[in-house]
């Protein structure tokens, strides 16, 4: 079967080309065998990439399903940032952000605590990159819950990062972004650091001081 694919990627015929694979793919669950199942239908992705992206995705998001049914997390790590890749090569921000979230949680549960923290960060230079502050705001908290990431170098770069987004320094967001701090990251993910700041820091500097406002008439609102 992946010999057919092969022959249908030469000759040009994408939908062969995903069929064979998931065939193949179809026959190795058949046998129980996860890992070959899950390289079936990555090879395929990797084939259809550069002509039929969407299907690609797909097809990377099976192959990672099916390693996480198997409890095989930590073989998928390569899969994940491979699909996020692709998703901000079509311009899929907050998709590749997710598959970076996906992989940190697959992390957790391999006890990769790098990965794990590497892969939040990635999610939220996405996000900022993107030029949704607020999603990158909401993801960095939701990430700091995780004790690992709290106590973390990424953590810690992320807060500068963020601090400088919120006091409109485009500045200091720059000399954050070319820094040494994220030079083990994925290299999509590093270009589009070194790419930031993106969107209008100012409106994000007020809406920041707006809410601050708002918390502190809370604190001292004694009816």
């Amino acid at each position: 079967m992946e010999s057919a694919a092969a022959l249908a990627k030469e000759l040009g015929r994408c939908n062969e080309v995903s069929d064979f694979y998931r065939r193949a793919s179809e026959l190795y669950r058949e046998c129980g065998r996860s890992q070959p199942a899950s390289d079936a239908l990555a090879k395929g992705a990797s084939a259809l990439e550069e002509k039929a992206p969407e299907e690609a995705i797909k097809m990377y998001d099976e192959a990672c399903s099916l390693l996480e049914e198997d409890g095989k997390e930590q073989m998928a790590f390569d899969l994940y940032r491979t699909a996020a890749a692709l998703y901000v090569k079509l311009e899929k921000y907050s998709d590749a952000a997710s598959f970076f979230l996906r992989l940190g949680t697959a992390a957790d549960k391999c006890n990769a605590i790098n990965s794990q923290c590497k892969a939040y960060l990635s999610a939220i230079i996405i996000y900022l990159y993107a030029h949704d502050f607020q999603q990158a705001q909401k993801c960095y908290n939701d990430c700091s819950e995780v004790q690992a990431f709290l106590n973390s170098d990424q953590n810690r770069c992320a807060t500068k990062l963020l601090s400088a987004y919120e006091e409109g320094d485009a500045e200091e967001v720059k000399r954050i972004g070319q820094s040494s701090a994220f030079n083990h990251l994925d290299h999509v993910v590093i270009r589009l650091a070194r790419k930031l700041p993106t969107g209008d820091l100012q409106a994000i500097k007020k809406d920041a001081a707006a809410d601050d406002g708002e918390e502190a008439l809370d604190d001292d609102d004694l009816t």
